[in-house]
């Protein structure tokens, strides 16, 4: 009897655990950017951590150079009005949406691609779409023929073709720039929609424990945003990496550790 009545307790505290963490998600109403941070560089790292150059130090940057919107923002879909869940909402990237088309797949490789077209890197610019085919980006700095050319990839590309295109990367390993991705065929019981973000900073301290920030897209089309960690949701949205784990909980979505991948 005393082995049945601690299970049902800790039945009970899972429950309530649980159930705490979807009324913060529905719930929620912590305010974006608190402290009016104007870039993700700005928002500090855990204490005892700094940020690391990344493999591509370049890249890095740019990530990190990424401008946000004030205090208080929220995030917008692009057929107008607030997105739901405004609670995910750590800050708001400073950067207009494309399409309606523009999700969470589309957001990874356009940020990836952005970073390209500022530095020069044009012919660099390819994506795959669903099929395996490979779409080249064949113009130059023409702003206009950029967006057109990711509108393009926007309705070719998906979870599925993001997740056979890009490397996978361990977990110790994770770099800015490297998305965590699955499709919908990858995960049994027919779950309609796969999902993507995007690492965009990473930190690390003394003992080489890594802390991490993600940004997203979403279904449908909305701004870019930075998640916010539900671990710590009032101030924190860095999330603090356990390289031993087979899953991951990221904000409300959970990963397999396989799932980490890289351009």
């Amino acid at each position: 009897m005393k082995i049945v009545k601690r299970v049902f307790i800790a039945l009970l505290v899972l429950a309530f655990l649980l159930g705490g963490y979807g009324a913060w998600i529905l719930f929620g109403s912590a305010i974006s950017n608190p402290f009016n941070y104007k870039t993700i560089a700005d928002i500090p790292t855990p204490w005892g951590y700094e940020r690391i150059k990344g493999d591509d130090t370049a890249y890095s940057d740019y990530l990190r150079s990424l401008p946000l919107k004030g205090r208080g923002a929220d995030v917008m879909l692009f057929t107008g009005g607030k997105a739901r869940f405004q609670s995910l909402n750590y800050a708001v990237v400073d950067m207009p949406i494309l399409s309606n088309a523009e999700q969470c797949a589309d957001v990874c490789m356009r940020l990836r691609a952005e970073y390209l077209f500022n530095t020069g890197q044009y012919g660099m610019i390819h994506f795959k779409d669903v099929n395996g085919n490979t779409m080249r980006y064949g113009g130059d700095s023409s702003r206009k023929a950029f967006n057109s050319y990711l509108r393009k990839v926007y309705g070719v590309a998906s979870t599925y073709s993001l997740s056979r295109e890009m490397q996978q990367r361990a977990l110790e390993d994770m770099q800015p720039g490297d998305v965590f991705v699955y499709a919908a065929v990858d995960r049994p019981g027919g779950q309609k929609y796969g999902h993507a973000v995007m690492v965009v900073d990473v930190a690390v301290n003394k003992n080489g424990k890594k802390a991490f920030l993600l940004a997203e897209g979403n279904t449908p089309a909305r701004e870019i945003h930075v998640l916010r960690n539900f671990e710590n949701p009032i101030q924190s949205p860095w999330f603090m990496l356990d390289s031993d784990a087979d899953l991951l909980l990221l904000s409300p979505f959970i990963y397999k550790s396989s799932e980490l991948r890289h351009f």
